[in-house]
């Protein structure tokens, strides 16, 4: 059986985000499932707005080419996309944008190629988040991510979540860990030998 490697990550670097906290149910949920996880706080590794000039003179920078490790070192993926105005977060969108530079040598869109996401969202809004998960769903789409049809959107989240970080509502929390789980089934599925 072959151990999923799945990296997690939320598109807000908020120290408070109730997007990190939700992706870190779904991390519970792959763990329990097999996967070794990695967690990618954005906080610890800051990144410069794209800037087509600064690659061209300097090359990617330090933080982008250890953001570009991590995603190729795994074969999945669970992001938490906060929604703001409608869409993805100047953040999240900045670190695709980033990964999707290539390095010397390297295949168009390598940290993309091949990988599976599971997407979910944390809202104070009553559509927690849904309406981001359709553009962040199609970013992804377009660059070779299967990205699988199970999602969560979190609504009210300011109040939907304990004091220990998990979901109130156990119907919500089993939906999150089960995100989790099923990214891990589907990711060993298609990496495993025929």
């Amino acid at each position: 059986m072959i151990t999923a490697k799945i990296l997690a990550f939320a598109g807000s670097a908020r120290r408070d985000s109730v997007n990190k906290k939700l992706v870190k149910i779904a991390v519970e949920g792959a763990k329990a499932a097999g996967a070794e996880v990695t967690y990618l706080d954005f906080r610890d590794l800051p990144l410069p707005l794209y800037d087509g000039d600064l690659e061209e003179a300097e090359g990617l920078p330090e933080n982008v080419l250890k953001l570009k490790d991590l995603m190729k070192a795994h074969q999945g993926f669970l992001i938490a996309c906060p929604e703001y105005n409608s869409s993805i977060t100047p953040l999240l969108k900045n670190a695709i944008d980033w990964a999707s530079r290539s390095e010397p040598g390297e295949p168009p869109l390598e940290c993309f190629a091949d990988k599976v996401a599971v997407l979910m969202s944390a809202s104070p809004g009553v559509l927690g988040g849904l309406r981001g998960l359709v553009h962040v769903r199609s970013i992804l789409g377009n660059i070779g991510v299967l990205v699988l049809p199970d999602q969560q959107a979190i609504s009210n989240a300011y109040q939907a979540f304990d004091d220990n970080g998990n979901l109130k509502d156990e119907a919500q929390q089993t939906s999150i860990v089960q995100l989790g789980s099923k990214l891990v089934t589907m990711t060993a599925k298609l990496n495993s030998p025929i």
